[in-house]
């Protein structure tokens, strides 16, 4: 990932979505139109100036699907989302 430019206010975080695989564990490979489907997983890029928000910069979760404004900085695809949006960190 670059530098980003943009930072989020408040009770929001800065998301930057996984692309979802386009090959399948027995190596098949898909075409990108075969899963339409928002990804919900990513890595957190900057968050808010909230106490509320739990996670920090460069930790991977899982997101609402539908939560979230997908917004595009630079040529790359962000999500910037609430903390609520946030249910899980992988660790």
């Amino acid at each position: 990932m670059k530098k980003i430019t943009i930072r989020p206010l408040g009770e929001n975080i800065l998301l930057h979505p996984e692309k979802p695989e386009h090959k399948t564990a027995a190596g098949i490979y898909l075409p990108e139109t075969a899963n339409q489907e928002r990804p919900q997983l990513g890595t957190v890029v900057a968050i808010g100036e909230s106490d509320k928000i739990k996670v920090k910069a460069k930790q991977k979760v899982v997101f609402r699907r539908y939560g979230g404004e997908e917004i595009k900085v630079d040529g790359e695809e962000y999500l910037v989302s609430s903390y609520k949006d946030i249910l899980a960190v992988i660790e």
